[in-house]
C-alpha cells in the first residue's frame, strides 16, 4: 500500500466512526478534505476493489494495541448475512478480554454454511503464527467445530479447548458407546456436573463436562462440553464465549452496520471488514480510557452499564471529529499507535 492508500484507509476509519454506516456514499461526504464528495467516493472504491489489504499486519497491529498479553483466551464463531442472492460468510477469531472480544485474524468463506476443518485449523495455525507459539491459554467453540480432524488438531498442539457438542453425540468410555445426553439424564436446571476419566469423541480423548440451562425461548436444554483438560473450569470458560456476540454486534447493528455494504466480491469484503476491524478496537481503546481513568460509565440497578465499552469510545470519537469537541482533552489518535 502506498501513502495515499494508507491515507484513504485513515479517512475511512474516521468516517466509519462519525457516520457509524458503512455506505460508501455517507463515508464519502464525511471525508475530513477539501475534495468534492463524488472524489471521495472513487477514493473509497478504489481502495476497496483494487488494493490488497495484508490482514496479517492489521492483526499485529491490534496485538500491539490491545491492553493484553498472551497467553491468550479466544473465541471463534461465524457471522453470515445475505445481499441480494449472494452469501456473505465470515469466520473471525478474536481474543477474550474482560467482557469483551478483539477480532484478530478471520477468513472470508465463499458458501452459506458451517466453515470446515481445514478452514479452521488454517485460521487458529494463522493466529499462532502472528502471536507466537504456546499463545493460546483456552479456545472456546460452538457445536459445529467438534469434528474429529479439529479436536485431533487442536489435542496434538496442547490446545486448552473447551467446544459444545450436540446433545446426541456418541461417546465412548471404555469401549462402550452411549449417547452424550445419556450421561447427564439427573440435572436439574441450574445444575452442573463434570465427569471424572477420559472419553473418546470422534476417536480424541477429552473430558465431558454438562449442565442444564436455558434456550432462547426459555426452554431447558443441555450443554454438554468436551475439554483438552482442566474440565472442572470449563463451564466457567465456555459462558466466555458469549462476548464475542458482542463484537458482531459492535460491527454490526450497534456500531457500523456492515450488515448493509452492497459488497459481494469475498476479496473486497475482506479489506472493508479489515478495515472496520481497525475502527472497532479504536473504539473500544478509547472507551477502555475513558472509563478507566476519567469517566466510569454509570452502572444501572441490575448491575449493567448503561452503554458497553465500545459504545463509549465511539460516541466519544464520534464526538470529537464530528463537533471539534474534545472535552476529556486526550488524544484520540494515539490509541492506533504502539510506538
Amino acid at each position: 500500500m502506498n501513502l495515499a492508500r494508507i491515507r484513504a484507509m485513515s479517512m475511512m476509519i474516521c468516517a466509519l466512526c462519525k457516520v457509524q454506516r458503512i455506505a460508501y456514499t455517507k463515508l464519502a461526504a464525511a471525508f475530513d478534505n477539501e475534495a468534492e464528495a463524488c472524489s471521495s467516493l472513487r477514493r473509497i472504491q478504489r481502495l476497496i476493489a483494487e488494493c490488497v489489504i495484508n490482514t496479517d499486519l492489521i492483526a499485529k497491529l491490534i496485538l500491539k494495541l490491545i491492553p493484553v498479553r498472551g497467553p491468550y483466551s479466544l473465541s471463534m464463531d461465524r457471522s453470515n448475512w445475505k445481499f441480494s442472492d449472494t452469501n456473505i460468510n465470515i469466520l473471525p477469531l478474536g481474543i477474550i478480554h474482560e467482557g469483551m472480544t478483539f477480532p484478530i485474524v478471520f477468513k472470508m468463506m465463499d458458501k452459506r454454511g458451517n466453515s470446515n476443518t481445514k478452514e479452521r485449523m488454517e485460521l487458529i495455525s494463522r493466529f499462532i503464527r502472528l502471536a507466537g507459539d504456546n499463545s493460546i491459554a483456552h479456545l472456546m467453540a460452538d457445536r459445529e467445530f467438534a469434528g474429529s480432524d479439529r479436536l485431533a488438531f487442536l489435542n496434538s498442539r496442547g490446545i486448552h479447548y473447551h467446544i459444545r457438542i450436540r446433545e446426541n453425540f456418541p461417546v465412548i468410555r471404555h469401549g462402550k458407546e452411549s449417547k452424550a445426553h445419556w450421561l447427564f439424564t439427573d440435572l436439574k436446571p441450574g445444575e452442573c456436573k463434570h465427569l471424572s476419566g477420559i472419553y473418546y469423541v470422534n476417536g480424541q480423548p477429552c473430558y465431558l463436562s454438562g449442565s442444564k440451562i436455558k434456550d432462547k425461548e426459555g426452554k431447558p436444554e443441555l450443554q454438554i462440553l468436551v475439554s483438552y483438560c482442566n474440565a472442572e473450569e470449563s463451564l466457567e470458560m465456555y459462558k466466555q464465549r458469549w462476548q464475542i456476540e458482542t463484537m458482531f454486534q459492535g460491527l454490526k447493528s450497534s456500531g457500523f452496520n456492515i450488515e448493509d455494504s452492497h459488497v459481494r466480491i469475498q476479496e473486497r469484503m475482506a479489506n472493508l471488514f479489515a478495515i472496520v476491524m481497525i475502527a472497532y478496537v479504536w473504539c473500544y481503546l478509547v472507551g477502555i480510557h475513558i472509563h478507566e481513568n476519567i469517566k466510569a460509565i454509570k452502572v444501572l440497578n441490575h448491575g449493567r452499564k448503561v452503554k458497553s465499552l465500545f459504545k463509549y469510545g465511539l460516541d466519544y470519537i464520534s464526538q470529537c471529529l464530528l463537533n471539534n469537541r474534545n472535552r476529556f482533552q486526550i488524544n484520540i489518535f494515539k490509541f492506533l499507535s504502539y510506538t
